[in-house]
């Protein structure tokens, strides 16, 4: 992937997608100040130069849990027995691959690992426990919270980037 040097526009762009990428080019165009044409390569750019990994629909979980339950979603802190390079990078490998896992954060300090999983139900948590947290997984330590209620707010904007994105506004 080719790096590229971002601009004002980029970041507005970039802002843009990442409140609502289902936006046409045309109203793309509009709300960042270019034409649609400029508007269409830039977005083809940053896409080439990866800052665009993908675009994804957010569910509603309420509305998904009136078809399919509301299941169980537990945070999960976990501590290798080791924290060494190669045994941090194979057990967040070994995550990564689990599709109940939503997410997988390496953190510190405290646990290595911070997971949110999302299963069916608690005998599907416990078979999950079991594929991922075993003695083959080198794994000392799980603290699991399951959790009460829903996230409030989704956000798919990157705060980080926030200042640098405001102050390429003016």
């Amino acid at each position: 992937m080719e790096s590229i040097e971002l601009d004002a526009v980029d970041w507005r762009l970039l802002d843009a997608l990442q409140r609502d990428a289902s936006l046409s080019n045309q109203d793309l165009a509009a709300q960042v100040h270019v034409s649609p044409p400029t508007c269409l390569r830039r977005v083809r750019r940053l896409r080439e130069a990866g800052l665009i990994e993908r675009e994804v629909a957010l569910l509603n979980p309420e509305r998904v849990a009136q078809h399919l339950g509301h299941g169980l979603q537990a945070i999960v802190e976990v501590s290798l027995e080791r924290q060494e390079a190669a045994w941090l990078d194979a057990f967040e490998q070994r995550v990564a691959a689990d599709d109940a896992v939503a997410q997988c954060w390496r953190v510190s300090p405290g646990p290595d690992f911070v997971l949110v999983v999302q299963v069916s139900d608690m005998p599907a948590y416990q078979a999950l426990a079991q594929r991922l947290f075993t003695a083959e997984a080198q794994v000392r330590n799980v603290r699991a919270f399951c959790t009460q209620t829903r996230q409030i707010r989704a956000q798919t904007a990157d705060p980080q980037h926030q200042t640098v994105m405001m102050r390429s506004y003016f």
